[in-house]
């Protein structure tokens, strides 16, 4: 699991980060570069986003710098504006004071260690001195990084009841990782993954999605899902073993991790899962479009493909992925759907060579007939492509054939 780990020397911070940082430190605020930029640069992926924690309040922090947003400051986060306009979060040291399992209570004026000793996992409770080129790290979070472990800070019953989203946090960099969660930190998500039911459906979504776009393998994402628990409170639906092919066809075809195209492959039907997750009207059309299928064309003639694609509209490019992932493709309809489309043949309305218009100037009487003419010559025009051209659709729809 240590392939690629970066020693405890120096990384690489951005000049912006550095220059917040000096100016805190300047003003005798001492200050850190932490969060998962930190984690990250030891996965040997360093990246832009790298947060502060400081001693300095949220006031001090706002009147040290003329651009800044009060991005949370009831928890003590203040964003800071460089000069190109990019956002840089910056927290006061804290430690919690109360919990609900959802929100947290904060008391500032506590030690960087005190700071770190509230975050959830020792591979996240790191923090790094760039001017000093000084690592802190009291939980031995590099040494679990490792290792391969995900390991709550502390008492892991405690962190999850501090805030159960952490559960589900736990669950994702397993499977991003593909690490093992320690023992005791899996017995805990195990006994409260039934109260994550408390937590707000945008907060759940959010995981899943970013679980779905950071997890080495979307079987062991779910399969930890499943395991845990949270799926019998969150996706019911997501309860039953997944389609076979399912390792080898997402480990070669799922390139774009398309959160709503994954949730249906491994949750049927997968529309009540957005609606619970409050979804956008987008993402729940979309799975409702999926969920009614058909999932394929009864069979691999290019008329009875372009009826399907006919049926299933929008649909047809998440189904015929679908299908692929699932393997059901061995009669190659897929390839001839693509052929439909190279060739530009039509499969709605809209592709038709004439419309409502030439229809009325044709002489079919404006309102409904407009509609169920056009739905005829587009019946026809799926058994036979050729009789596209405007010329025999009009001649047709004259005929009244």
């Amino acid at each position: 699991m240590g392939a690629g780990i970066l020693a405890r020397g120096p990384i690489s911070i951005p000049e912006p980060v550095l220059a917040i940082l000096r100016r805190l430190e300047a003003a005798g605020h001492e200050t850190w570069c932490v969060g998962g930029a930190i984690r990250d640069a030891l996965a040997g992926n360093p990246h832009q986003d790298l947060d502060l924690a400081t001693a300095a309040t949220p006031e001090a922090v706002r009147a040290l710098f003329p651009r800044t947003v009060a991005v949370g400051m009831e928890h003590g986060t203040v964003g800071v504006l460089d000069d190109d306009g990019v956002l840089h979060e910056v927290t006061t040291f804290r430690r919690d004071v109360s919990t609900d399992g959802r929100h947290a209570v904060v008391e500032f004026g506590v030690s960087l260690d005190e700071d770190l000793a509230r975050r959830d996992f020792t591979i996240n409770a790191i923090a790094y001195h760039p001017i000093r080129q000084e690592w802190r790290d009291p939980f031995h979070g590099r040494d679990d990084f490792v290792a391969g472990v995900v390991r709550a800070v502390g008492d892991p019953a405690q962190r999850f009841q501090e805030d159960r989203l952490r559960i589900l946090r736990a669950l994702r960099f397993a499977a991003r990782f593909n690490f093992t969660i320690e023992p005791a930190t899996w017995s805990a998500a195990l006994a409260q993954a039934g109260d994550t039911g408390h937590l707000s459906a945008e907060r759940v979504r959010d995981e899943w999605v970013k679980g779905i776009a950071t997890a080495q393998s979307l079987e062991h994402l779910v399969q930890l899902w499943r395991e845990s628990g949270v799926t019998r409170t969150w996706m019911p639906e997501c309860q039953s073993q997944a389609p076979t092919r399912t390792a080898e066809a997402l480990a070669d075809q799922v390139v774009d991790r398309d959160p709503v195209r994954a949730t249906a492959f491994f949750c049927a039907p997968s529309a009540p899962v957005w609606r619970r997750f409050k979804g956008s009207n987008a993402e729940i059309h979309r799975a409702e479009a999926i969920d009614r299928g058909p999932a394929r064309p009864p069979t691999a003639e290019a008329r009875e493909v372009r009826r399907w694609m006919a049926v299933v509209g929008p649909a047809a490019d998440d189904l015929r992925i679908l299908a692929l992932w699932r393997g059901d493709d061995s009669d190659g309809w897929t390839s001839i759907m693509d052929q439909i489309r190279s060739r530009g043949e039509a499969t709605a309305r809209g592709a038709l060579a004439i419309n409502g218009d030439d229809l009325i100037h044709a002489g079919v009487p404006a309102g409904p007939e407009v509609g169920r003419v056009l739905q005829h010559l587009l019946d026809l025009v799926l058994g036979d492509p050729g009789l596209n051209t405007r010329e025999s659709l009009l001649r047709l729809a004259k005929k009244g054939e």
